[in-house]
C-alpha cells in the first residue's frame, strides 16, 4: 500500500507505518534521468477524508511504497522499493493543483523527490579535494556533512587526479564541477565528462562512454529487446502484481503458468515517436558537434594555442553505442580542404564554433591544466566533451510507451527492433537500417494508473548501426 508518513513519524490514528492512502490516489508518477542529480515524482490525491487537514500536509512529510512487475522475482534489482523500512522513502516537498471538485471530495497533487534531493537544498560543501574525481564524489555523497546517503554509489573509476577547492557549493553543484573534469578509465577513451544521477536502484557517477561498453570496451548487453506492435494492447497489458504493495507473498507464487506469454508482452511498444535525429545538421554544427576550435589561454605564461576538434577523425577515439558515425563525411560545399582537391565535409570547419578555455600551469604546485593532465590536452579534451554532450542531447532521441517493468532504469542500454516501413513481402523483414538498433534509456516516467502500469521511455543513441547505403537485415 501506499503509506503517508506525517512529519511526527505517523498517521492520523497514530500509526507508526504512516496512513494507508492507497484507496485515495488516482495516478503515481515517478521520473528518473541520467541528466538529474535525484529522483522526483508526483501522486494525484483525490481527498475524501479532509486527510489534507487532519494530518495535516504541509510539505515535509514521506511517502512508503513498492513497486514490482510479474517478469522477474523480488530482488533490489527488479523492484521499486521506496519504503520508510528500507530507508528510501520519498519526503513530499510541496503540495500542488488543490480544487475542490464537488461537497465531499478534494484533488491535489504532492509532489516528492529522494532524500538527497532536500538533503542538497540544505548543505553546503566548502572544501579542498585532492585524488582521483570519483574519491571525491564518494566523499561527498557520504559525509554527515554533505549529502549523507546511505543508498548505492555506482561509479566508474577516473584515470586522472586533481585538486579541487569547492567554493560553498550546494553537494550536487560540487559533483558538477568534478563531471566536467573527469576523465574515464574505459578500454580506448580519450573522452572526457562524466554524469552524475539517481535512478530508482541507487546514484551513478558514469561517462556516456561506460554506458555504451564496458571496461574492456566490450558492448554492454540489452536489459530489453522491443518491438512496435500495431493494434490494441489494452487487453494483454500486464498489471503490476503487489503495485504500491508493501506486505503479501511474493510475486514468485503467483506468476502465471504462461510465461513465455508474459515475457514476449514486455517486449511489445504500445506506441512511439522520434523526437529528433541527427539530421539537424544545423543545430549541431552550431553548437559544435562535427567541428570546434577551442583557443586555450594560458594565464601562467601568457601563450596560448588553438585546437580543432574534428568529428569525423576522432570518431574512433571514444566508444559508442554503435560502430558508424551518424552522418557521413561527404562533400558539403564547394570549399576545398587545403593541400587537396578534395571538397570539404561537415566536420572540415572547425569556425563553426569558437570557443575560449583559460587555463593555468601550477595553480597548486603542479605542471598541469584544468583536467589534471598536461595543460596541452586542455583545448581537445574540452572540445571533445562538449561534442559528446552534444551528442547526446541532439542525437536520434526515440520515445515510446511500454508497459511497465520494474528493474529497467535510466541508463539501461536497450535493442529497438523498427521494421522497414517498405512492403513486407519484398523487404523480407528487414529492420531500418538507421534508426533501429541499440538505444540507451536517458529518462524514464514510471505511470501507475487505473490499475495500469506503463513507463515512458526517453531512448538515445549516438551512433548509427550501419553506413548510410546499407540495406538492412532481416
Amino acid at each position: 500500500y501506499v503509506h503517508l508518513i506525517s512529519h511526527k513519524g505517523e498517521g492520523i490514528d497514530s500509526n507508526t507505518h504512516g496512513e494507508n492512502i492507497s484507496a485515495l490516489v488516482i495516478e503515481l508518477n515517478i521520473y528518473e534521468s541520467i541528466f538529474s542529480s535525484s529522483v522526483t515524482g508526483s501522486i494525484v490525491i483525490a481527498d475524501t477524508q479532509n486527510l489534507i487537514s487532519k494530518l495535516p500536509i504541509q510539505g515535509t512529510e514521506r511517502l512508503s511504497f513498492k513497486l514490482t512487475t510479474k517478469l522477474d522475482n523480488d530482488t533490489p534489482a527488479t523492484v521499486i522499493d521506496c519504503t520508510e523500512a528500507n530507508g528510501t522513502a520519498m519526503h513530499i516537498y510541496a503540495v500542488t493543483d488543490k480544487q475542490q471538485v464537488n461537497d465531499n471530495t478534494l484533488t491535489y497533487t504532492l509532489q516528492f523527490a529522494s532524500k538527497e534531493f532536500v538533503r542538497n537544498l540544505r548543505t553546503r560543501v566548502s572544501e579542498s579535494f585532492e585524488g582521483r574525481m570519483d574519491q571525491m564524489v564518494n566523499k561527498i555523497f557520504t559525509d554527515e556533512n554533505y549529502l549523507d546517503s546511505s543508498k548505492t554509489l555506482y561509479y566508474q573509476p577516473t584515470r586522472n587526479k586533481d585538486k579541487i577547492v569547492v567554493p560553498n557549493l550546494n553537494p550536487f553543484a560540487a559533483i558538477g564541477m568534478m563531471c566536467q573534469r573527469a576523465l574515464p578509465d574505459i578500454y580506448r577513451s580519450k573522452g572526457a565528462g562524466y554524469l552524475f544521477y539517481e535512478t530508482t536502484k541507487g546514484f551513478h557517477f558514469r561517462s556516456w562512454e561506460s554506458l555504451c561498453v564496458d571496461s574492456n570496451g566490450d558492448l554492454r548487453d540489452a536489459k530489453q529487446q522491443f518491438r512496435y506492435v500495431q493494434g490494441n494492447l489494452d487487453a494483454i497489458a500486464p498489471k503490476p502484481a503487489r503495485a504500491l504493495h508493501q506486505k503479501g507473498p511474493s510475486p514468485a507464487s503467483a506468476q502465471p503458468s504462461n510465461q513465455d506469454r508474459i515475457t514476449e508482452t514486455y517486449k511489445n511498444v504500445r506506441s512511439y515517436k522520434f523526437i529528433n535525429n541527427f539530421h539537424d545538421v544545423a543545430a549541431n554544427t552550431t553548437l559544435g558537434t562535427y567541428g570546434h576550435r577551442v583557443i586555450t589561454h594560458n594565464i601562467y605564461d601568457k601563450s596560448y594555442r588553438e585546437d580543432d576538434y574534428h568529428y569525423h577523425n576522432q570518431f574512433n577515439h571514444t566508444n559508442h553505442l554503435e560502430d558508424f558515425p551518424s552522418i557521413v563525411d561527404s562533400p558539403v560545399d564547394y570549399d576545398t580542404k587545403e593541400g587537396t582537391p578534395y571538397q570539404k565535409g561537415v566536420s572540415d570547419y572547425p569556425e563553426s564554433r569558437v570557443s575560449l578555455q583559460p587555463t593555468t600551469r601550477f595553480l597548486h604546485n603542479e605542471d598541469t591544466g584544468h583536467f589534471g593532465t598536461d595543460v596541452g590536452d586542455d583545448g581537445i579534451l574540452e572540445a571533445g566533451r562538449i561534442a559528446q554532450v552534444n551528442k547526446v542531447h541532439q542525437g536520434t532521441r526515440l520515445e515510446m510507451t511500454v508497459n511497465g517493468q520494474a528493474r529497467l532504469q535510466a541508463g539501461d542500454v536497450i535493442d529497438f527492433d523498427l521494421q522497414s516501413v517498405e512492403n513486407r513481402e519484398t523487404s523480407k523483414g528487414r529492420l531500418d537500417p538507421q534508426y533501429s538498433g541499440r538505444y540507451i534509456i536517458t529518462d524514464i516516467r514510471h505511470r501507475v494508473a487505473q490499475e495500469k502500469f506503463l513507463q515512458v521511455l526517453t531512448c538515445v543513441k549516438d551512433s548509427s548501426k550501419s553506413g548510410y547505403g546499407y540495406a538492412g537485415k532481416s
